[in-house]
């Protein structure tokens, strides 16, 4: 593909903000199981129907997306995902409107407390319908807005700005739902009320934002990018093994990373007596990990020459680690409560997180296998360990799954042309629906053998990852 239209800037801005929007939606979704679960008193493998309700629709609406993209454009596609968006936020309000009031009856799972649970994953599937045409979008056209070479540095620029968006929705659940609830002072019933009275008011104010910014983009024009289509015979997607069997990176990746994503604030308060409200700051650090790993990855994979600017852009992302983990995990709302300790040990896992990618030497594929085998070892360590150890190795695979997702997509869709990036985009972001099998089997398994044999299935995950940076994607027909 190129550019039509030479504003790459704009182009990159618009769809930078993109990912900003459907990382926070997606995060707030997937943070949201543990007040629902509060909610309705639902067990964990129940809690985590949320999470699979928003990730169902990526093999439903993925493949057709695909193709509404090539017939409308990326521009109408975007602002169709985001009036989407609008419309499942809003349903949110009279869902939790409706959970508050039957909550009154009790523990006694009627028929209407069924139609509330329902009306939650309702809204959640309207507004992960809308993520999905926005994710659909947004990959293939910043892939395809700058050469090949630097195709892994663009999208882990954008990555991190949607990483920046899924530390912060875990803070806001923190502050917005958990904060001032307590579990030993009150009963079940009255846990689940004041949850349900407090959900609305941050779905209410992402619908004001989405459509907001579906009607800006309305009013810009975009760069157009032409597609530029290989001679001879056209070759279906499906006979590309490189491209399916990067599908299935997909399935993998997404299903931990939103499997550990899920169990984090109930692994850390059943496992780890932490109350949900901290343990909620946790899991923020934890995708801010995904910030800071993508942040590192833009700066190795991209074409930057100079080493002093180079070094000097990590060490700006260190102290972002550092402020960060302490911002969130604070106390208060003054910056005498900030956390400096989180911070600096989110800070020195950071770095350590930086030395391993450089054994990747900036290479998409090698640095994939190498975070693999690290995510992995990390899931295990939770699994067989306690206390600070494991509540620390379970964040720290947020920094390793960071280049994960971007770096995946390129692998699968390199040497495509403009048609066929379309229909690969589609294929993959199908698999995204690993993000609703993984996390009710890691809830079963936390609900039957407990928590922490739960963090086996991700560490599986992982491993396939690793055989697809190390082999997979070498795999392709000509």
């Amino acid at each position: 593909m190129e550019q039509k239209n030479s504003n790459y800037g704009l182009g990159m801005g618009v769809f930078g903000a993109v990912f900003f929007i459907f990382g926070f939606a997606t995060t707030f979704i997937v943070t949201m199981t543990a007040p629902v679960k509060a909610i309705f008193g639902l067990p964990e493998w129940a809690a985590q129907l949320l999470s699979s309700a928003f990730f169902i629709t990526y093999p439903i609406l993925s493949i057709p997306s695909g193709k509404l993209v090539a017939k409308i454009g990326y521009k109408w596609t975007v602002i169709l995902g985001l009036l989407l968006m609008g419309l499942g936020s809003l349903v949110f309000w009279p869902a939790a409107q409706m959970a508050s009031g039957l909550n009154e009856l009790g523990d006694v799972w009627s028929s209407a407390k069924i139609v509330s649970f329902g009306m939650f994953l309702v809204a959640t599937f309207i507004l992960a319908a809308g993520v999905v045409f926005l994710q659909v979008a947004a990959n293939p056209y910043v892939t395809a807005l700058g050469p090949e070479s630097s195709a892994s540095s663009r999208l882990n620029l954008t990555q991190a700005l949607n990483s920046i968006a899924t530390m912060i929705a875990p803070w806001i659940i923190s502050v917005a739902i958990f904060r001032g609830l307590s579990e030993r002072l009150m009963t079940a019933k009255e846990y689940g009320i004041a949850a349900a009275e407090r959900v609305p008011m941050p779905f209410i104010t992402m619908a004001i934002v989405v459509i907001a910014v579906a009607v800006i983009l309305f009013t810009i024009k975009l760069p157009v990018l032409v597609s530029e289509k290989k001679e001879g015979a056209k070759k279906s997607v499906w006979q590309y093994p490189h491209v399916l069997l990067g599908a299935f990176a997909i399935f993998a990746y997404v299903g931990a990373e939103v499997g550990n994503a899920g169990l984090i604030v109930n692994y850390l308060k059943n496992a780890g007596g932490i109350d949900p409200e901290v343990a909620s700051t946790y899991a923020a650090i934890y995708w801010g990990g995904a910030m800071i790993g993508r942040f590192f990855g833009a700066i190795m994979f991209s074409d930057m020459k100079s080493k002093v600017k180079k070094y000097g852009m990590v060490v700006l992302v260190l102290g972002l680690a550092l402020l960060s983990g302490a911002f969130v995990t604070a106390d208060g709302y003054t910056f005498d409560s900030w956390n400096f300790n989180a911070g600096l040990i989110f800070m020195c896992v950071a770095l350590v997180n930086f030395i391993i990618m450089q054994i990747g030497s900036g290479k998409a594929a090698r640095t994939l296998a190498v975070f693999a085998v690290v995510a992995a070892s990390l899931a295990l360590i939770t699994t067989f360990t306690t206390g600070q150890v494991a509540l620390w190795t379970i964040i720290s695979i947020g920094l390793f799954n960071s280049i994960m997702f971007p770096n995946i997509f390129s692998l699968a869709v390199k040497d495509l042309d403009g048609e066929e990036m379309a229909s690969a985009s589609g294929i993959i972001n199908s698999l995204v629906v690993g993000g609703a099998v993984i996390p009710p089997i890691m809830g079963g398994i936390a609900d039957t053998i407990g928590y922490t044999w739960a963090f086996v299935v991700p560490a599986i995950c992982y491993l396939y990852i690793f055989f697809y940076a190390v082999k997979g994607h070498a795999i392709r027909t000509e």
